[in-house]
């Protein structure tokens, strides 16, 4: 159902069975997939485009232009989804010559007063709970978690299956499978009840654990912890996606909280 009230330039691509409510407005160059509903308020700026079974909840605003005084008009995109969530108040920026898009996977959840901004990369079925705050260029590997008012700098990376702690700042790399908090934000062990869920075998997480036992608790710099895991951990998927994350990190990724005398995987 198309509300008679709802602002929606004629020129904007809607796919079957899409709902829009009264005062939603939907600008020029947007696609949206079918049966999706865009609720009040909602704001969908030009260049926008949200896949099949999408719910866009009121006063979210997608698509508008980055908050970057580099940004000179370039043609960008936000991309959404299948099955994703966006709930009111999240505000979604396009993406700069540096992708030229902001993507955020299927099966997403992004609570209340959320925030992306320009670049971002958000993998799929990723929670980023209420408040969460992107800075430019981050990007979010799948089935993470971040808690409530967390922000992360510009550039970090949050690796696949990574449970991140409410109001924790982001500042450095997270590898993936693991949990992360206090300040700074530190390794806390596995994200074992993420992996279980996922059923991740009991072999697979005994890999992660003797992987990220070298890396952060033997006490090891990384590069002496990576030689480590080479040669003490059988090649398979998992080491090579972990030594892959750490190696390819820009910006050094997350420590073990010094204080802990006890490993608490």
């Amino acid at each position: 159902m198309i509300s008679p009230l709802a602002s929606i330039h004629p020129n904007a691509k809607l796919g079957n069975n899409v709902t829009v409510d009264p005062f939603a407005v939907i600008y020029d160059n947007v696609t949206i997939g079918d049966h999706s509903h865009i609720m009040s308020h909602a704001v969908l700026f030009p260049f926008t485009i949200v896949g099949n079974h999408c719910r866009i909840f009121p006063n979210a605003t997608l698509g508008g232009i980055p908050q970057d005084l580099k940004f000179i008009g370039e043609e960008t995109t936000v991309e959404i989804g299948d099955n994703t969530t966006i709930r009111e108040c999240v505000t979604i920026n396009r993406g700069t010559k540096d992708k030229w898009k902001t993507s955020i996977g299927a099966n997403c959840l992004l609570m209340a007063y959320a925030h992306i901004a320009h670049d971002c990369i958000i993998g799929n079925n990723v929670i980023l709970a209420n408040a969460v705050q992107l800075a430019g260029h981050v990007e979010v590997g799948e089935y993470a978690i971040i808690g409530g008012l967390a922000g992360a700098h510009q550039f970090t990376r949050i690796g696949a299956h990574t449970y991140v702690a409410g109001h924790t700042v982001i500042r450095k790399d997270v590898p993936p499978y693991v949990k992360a908090a206090r300040e700074p934000m530190c390794y806390m062990g596995l994200n074992i009840v993420g992996l279980q869920r996922r059923n991740f075998s009991q072999e697979k997480i005994d890999t992660i654990s003797k992987i990220y036992h070298l890396l952060f608790v033997g006490g090891h710099s990384t590069s002496t912890a990576v030689n480590l895991i080479e040669k003490n951990i059988d090649d398979n998927e998992i080491r090579s996606e972990i030594l892959g994350f750490i190696k390819d990190s820009r910006i050094g990724v997350i420590k073990r909280y010094s204080k802990i005398g006890v490993d608490e995987d």
